[in-house]
């Protein structure tokens, strides 16, 4: 086990974050630092739960279903329900991705039918007319 600790200051530089948004973390229950005083200690479990809420926010997932997420792999239970809730955010999340991009190439096809049509109507406009 890692005895290496790390100060707000430390994370947020590493991270490229906020102080405020490691507290907001902190307050929402991602992360649970030691206290020296008025000073917050991280340990390296809290790095590394901060590593990952980066990247499960990075994939769009919900600050709650990190947490649940997070805890599941703190407590000694079951590893297989563990990996099934995983697995159900994650094809949640999925679905809900490529919804969107269903409508967002629904979109770009649009925006590339007025272009042309755009371009069609602006060669004709430029063009010498004969007199």
């Amino acid at each position: 086990m890692s005895t290496q600790t790390f100060t707000i200051g430390e994370l947020a530089r590493e991270f490229d974050l906020t102080t405020r948004a490691i507290r907001f973390y902190e307050d929402v229950g991602l992360l649970a630092p030691a206290r020296a005083g008025q000073q917050r200690v991280y340990s390296a479990r809290d790095r590394t739960r901060l590593t990952l809420t980066l990247r499960a926010k990075r994939l769009g997932l919900k600050l709650n279903e990190v947490k649940d997420i997070l805890d599941m792999y703190d407590s000694p239970r079951d590893t297989v329900a563990q990996l099934e809730r995983f697995l159900g955010v994650l094809g949640g999340h999925r679905a809900q991705l490529e919804a969107q991009l269903e409508v967002l190439q629904a979109n770009l096809a649009e925006v590339r039918a007025q272009e042309r049509q755009a371009r069609t109507a602006l060669a004709r406009a430029t063009r010498p007319k004969n007199r």
